[in-house]
């Protein structure tokens, strides 16, 4: 297992920072929380992402991708971490894309992937139901009626969900809350009837929607899947998700370590840069060193992804590690960084505040650093 990109991964990680360097700096999220974007991200940008190809990085060639991996994704990832730029590449195309791809018919992948991968449409994944992330969690319901179902319940933290075409919607079709069995997976169109989207308010200034289905009333065709059996579809999809996260995180933490180092070359007091302080040196060689234990458990968590060689669980297992290491590690930095810019750090002047806010997002979003520690417990001793 590989914890370093190859030539062709960083080939594409170089692409990716020169673009979105030029083309969505951290000034570029600023305005778009400064305008209330609705959707939370540039559309003509993200049409610039599809075309460069990144939409089709995961997917098999058979299915119009390029089979260029989780890998080759987590490069990508990691400048967008850097930048803060914001895009539907992880809802629309990792999260959903991938549930249609391990789940879906020949009739729904031929229907969904060539428009997600072309950016056409977009698809939300809509899973938990509650402020935390548990996907065995779901109670929202699905009844049998006459060929179809009928979905009643209400989804929170639907990443990208504004401005939606679709939603991948978790349903329990038998089972109790946090069993695995019984959950079923459904495509359903954003303009049902039934189906109501609110805007959320987050921290990060990100699309999050709220989004309810009051008997909303599907067809046979809308199941991806088999009845009761879409949790190891969601999970598998979810992990690749949780990887792709955890770069983002990692990049983003690279950002604020780099920022901080900066500052401390040329911040002076008492005539002399504060990066001569012996105190304050010991705390950025902790940064450090702890950045780069992340940067091996997210490369690892990569790779597993695209190891056919490894089985469901010990993906999971790398996937949760991958996920909890790199939120602690930017949960660590991201406050060293305030404290060593001092009160400069929290206001809206500097870019540190602004990477702070998403890292406290994606730290929570699926799953946070208690889940992944449970999760990574419970599957190994699961295996033992």
């Amino acid at each position: 297992m590989s914890l370093v990109y190859s030539e062709e991964q960083q080939l594409l990680a170089d692409t990716a920072a020169e673009f979105l360097m030029a083309k969505s700096p951290v000034t570029a999220q600023r305005k778009l929380r400064d305008e209330d974007v609705a959707e939370g991200f540039d559309a003509a940008l993200w049409r610039e992402m599809v075309d460069m190809g990144w939409s089709a990085i995961p997917f098999p060639e058979a299915l119009g991708g390029l089979a260029f991996g989780c890998k080759g994704l987590g490069a990508v990832f990691e400048q967008i971490g850097r930048n803060l730029s914001a895009s539907p590449l992880l809802s629309s195309v990792v999260l959903g894309g991938s549930v249609i791809e391990l789940a879906g018919s020949e009739a729904q992948q031929a229907e969904w992937m060539a428009a997600l991968i072309g950016g056409d449409k977009r698809i939300a994944l809509a899973v938990d139901e509650t402020p935390r992330h548990d996907p065995a969690a779901v109670a929202l319901r699905a009844t049998r009626a006459g060929d179809g179902y009928v979905l009643t319940g209400s989804k929170a933290f639907v990443a990208d969900g504004v401005g939606a075409d679709a939603f991948i919607v978790a349903a329990r079709t038998g089972g109790q809350p946090g069993e695995q069995g019984g959950i079923s997976l459904f495509i359903v169109a954003a303009d049902a009837v039934g189906v109501q989207v609110l805007t959320m308010k987050t921290l990060d200034s990100r699309n999050h929607a709220t989004v309810v289905l009051n008997e909303v009333r599907v067809g046979a065709a809308a199941l991806l899947g088999a009845e009761g059996e879409g949790f190891a579809a969601l999970d598998a999809a979810l992990d690749r998700g949780r990887v792709c996260l955890a770069a983002e995180l990692l990049g983003a933490t690279q950002s604020l370590f780099d920022t901080t180092v900066e500052y401390l070359k040329t911040r002076v007091q008492f005539d002399v840069p504060i990066g001569s302080f012996q105190a304050l040196q010991h705390r950025a060689a902790w940064c450090y060193a702890h950045l780069q234990l992340a940067r091996s458990a997210v490369m690892a968590g990569l790779a597993a992804m695209d190891d056919p060689a490894l089985d469901a669980a010990a993906r999971a297992r790398m996937a949760s590690l991958a996920k909890w290491k790199a939120g602690d590690v930017a949960h660590r930095i991201s406050r060293e960084a305030v404290q060593m810019h001092g009160g400069m750090g929290v206001t809206d002047e500097l870019d540190v505040g602004l990477h702070l806010k998403r890292i406290r997002v994606a730290q929570a979003s699926l799953g946070d650093g208690d889940f992944h520690v449970q999760r990574y417990g419970d599957l190994s001793t699961a295996e033992a």
